[in-house]
């Protein structure tokens, strides 16, 4: 008698099964990845700005005296068509807002801020000024899991 060769109809339907399960949690993380990859383009543009602020401040010992392009020495970068980047702000007290464009999933809503701290040593009224910012991102690009504190 001559055994048959091939995969059985219930076989063929469990493959199935485990494709299709294995497809849908790996689309969902595919596209969290492909936006927190595109989104670094927007983090990464705040950077120099960012350097140019804790440059004024160790200069000026005042964020009130680093909060405009001119006062920090920068121009604000603005993105391209299809990029990631929209643009770049810098508010009173150093606070700096990136806007990214629609692109890869990302949306321009998902604004995100960048605020500096004096750091301080001390407690109560022996505080003291160490001379240094600690910055503390905010935003949707926190509430998404582009960017971490």
């Amino acid at each position: 008698m001559n055994a048959q060769k091939g995969f059985t109809l219930i076989e063929l339907m469990i493959v199935i099964a485990i494709i299709g399960i294995l497809a849908a949690i790996a689309l969902p993380a595919y596209q969290n990845y492909i936006k927190r990859a595109a989104y670094t383009e927007v983090t990464s543009a705040i950077a120099p700005i960012k350097t140019a602020v804790d440059t004024c401040f160790a200069i000026e010992k005042d964020l009130a005296k680093c909060d405009t392009p001119g006062e920090i020495g920068e121009t604000m970068p603005t993105g391209l068509t299809g990029k990631a980047l929209k643009s770049i702000s810098i508010a009173e007290g150093g606070a700096i807002t990136a806007t990214p464009n629609d692109y890869k999933g990302i949306k321009t809503a998902e604004t995100c801020v960048l605020s500096p701290v004096k750091e301080t040593s001390g407690a109560g009224q022996a505080a003291a000024d160490t001379g240094r910012l600690i910055w503390t991102y905010s935003g949707a690009c926190v509430n998404n899991g582009y960017v971490k504190n």
